[in-house]
């Protein structure tokens, strides 16, 4: 990307706002006494989209139009944006626009991870393809809405759209390079080398402590030498006897995967010293980031998500075209290159995750919908495994399914403000469904 960090005395005056606006996100992102107030962020929000308005004009009369033109206005903005998207999907406005950016955001750190790095299959760009054309749908469908509040936004996230999908083309144009007879191979050898980088990231390549990694290696390394045989003059051919396309891609790929093999076997630390502090550092960023998968449902508040963003957006500035490098700028050695990119990547990939599995509800009408999904859980194992209950054993859900019912107002689950959040739907659906399997648990028709 072109940077140019020169800010136009007429965006300077656009610069400072949008820092403003940037600290009133912050702080209200710290506050965890109550609910984000939907009119708190859409009216941060529509000052944001003010300030994209005065930016874009002022382009158009400097004539920086191009999807490539970047400043600090620019990274500013993005962060601004990134944590408005945050802030409306724990509003549960997953649908909306502004939801949108720091998805196409993290999409794109992931595809550059695989641009840089060159070995990836179909299956792995499967799920960023799909959603970047979900969120194309998202902005048509906006495009035509009587609404101009996102118009501003609309041209921003295109671009972003535009770069993704760019991006995403040309990674699927290599991939299609590899001839269909030789793609399984080339799949089978990702998958290998993926596998055996997880090993090295888990132990620094201390695998001589750990019998079930040895044992993982050694079968690799066995998988390894049987595809190589394979080869016939040092060339995978096709079943007509012609040179296979892709040779370069999958040859490469073998090979880095005989070396990191090697490296693990060889028992020696796949990070060293100077390097330890990041290593560790990503280290942890994944266990919290794991961990946070497990208990999304119950802990995760979409706005923490921005600080393991932040995180890996500063460790990923510490790469020189794609590379870790040392002290002296010199690229770090391959296997330490392979690990440190493994982490960065995978980071990237469980935090892309926590977005897309975040639901359409409002952060204030989540313990009901825990609640509800508890139920439905118990409901159904009762329906699978229990048999017909008697009235006595029914009670205590039916009081718990009343209990929650009588929350509505109006026929409407109501914040603390005595507003309407969203997520009725998906609340309502849940709240339905258990009533169903109540009924059939207490139909005479229920077979044990």
């Amino acid at each position: 990307m072109n940077s140019i960090l020169h800010v136009s005395p007429s965006e300077q005056l656009i610069l400072e706002e949008i820092l403003r606006i940037k600290n009133r996100l912050a702080a209200l992102r710290k506050d965890r006494n109550t609910f984000y107030k939907v009119e708190d962020v859409v009216g941060i929000y529509k000052n944001l989209v003010d300030q994209v308005q005065l930016l874009q004009k002022t382009r158009e009369t400097e004539k920086n139009t191009d999807d490539n033109f970047s400043n600090r206005v620019d990274y500013v903005l993005d962060d601004c944006f990134q944590l408005l998207s945050l802030f409306y999907m724990a509003l549960g406005k997953n649908f909306e626009i502004p939801a949108t950016y720091v998805q196409l955001v993290t999409i794109n750190q992931n595809l550059h991870l695989f641009s840089d790095h060159g070995y990836y299959t179909q299956e792995d760009l499967l799920p960023f393809k799909e959603r970047l054309a979900e969120i194309q749908e998202i902005i048509k469908e906006s495009k035509f809405s009587q609404s101009t509040l996102y118009n501003a936004e609309i041209e921003l996230v295109s671009r972003k759209l535009r770069q993704n999908m760019k991006l995403l083309e040309e990674l699927e144009n290599s991939i299609r390079e590899v001839s269909e007879e030789l793609s399984e191979i080339y799949s089978q050898l990702v998958y290998i080398k993926n596998m055996l980088i997880d090993l090295a990231a888990a132990c620094n390549g201390k695998l001589i402590e750990n019998s079930e990694a040895i044992k993982l290696a050694k079968e690799s390394q066995r998988v390894l030498l049987e595809i190589d045989e394979l080869r016939i003059n040092n060339n995978f051919l096709d079943s007509d006897g012609t040179l296979s396309k892709g040779q370069a891609q999958v040859v490469g790929v073998l090979e880095q995967c005989f070396d990191i093999v090697h490296d693990l076997l060889a028992d020696g630390e796949a990070v060293s010293d100077a390097m330890k502090p990041l290593y560790e550092r990503l280290l942890d960023v994944k266990r919290q980031l794991e961990k946070l998968y497990i208990t999304r449902r119950w802990a995760l508040r979409e706005t923490d998500l921005w600080s393991f963003q932040v995180q890996l957006q500063e460790i990923d500035s510490l790469r020189r075209n794609g590379q870790f490098v040392n002290e002296l700028g010199e690229p770090l050695p391959t296997q330490t290159q392979s690990v440190l990119n493994y982490l960065l990547h995978k980071c990237y990939s469980i935090l892309y995750k926590l977005l897309c599995s975040s639901e359409p509800i409002a952060e204030s009408l989540v313990p009901i919908h825990n609640q509800l999904l508890t139920l439905r859980r118990c409901l159904i194992e009762i329906k699978k495994y229990g048999g017909p209950l008697t009235a006595r054993e029914m009670y205590p859900y039916q009081m718990k399914l009343h209990s929650i019912d009588s929350l509505r107002v109006d026929g409407k689950f109501l914040d603390n403000e005595g507003q309407v959040p969203e997520g009725q739907g998906i609340i309502m659906s849940l709240l339905n469904e258990c009533y169903d399997i109540l009924h059939e648990l207490n139909s005479s028709e229920f077979d044990e």
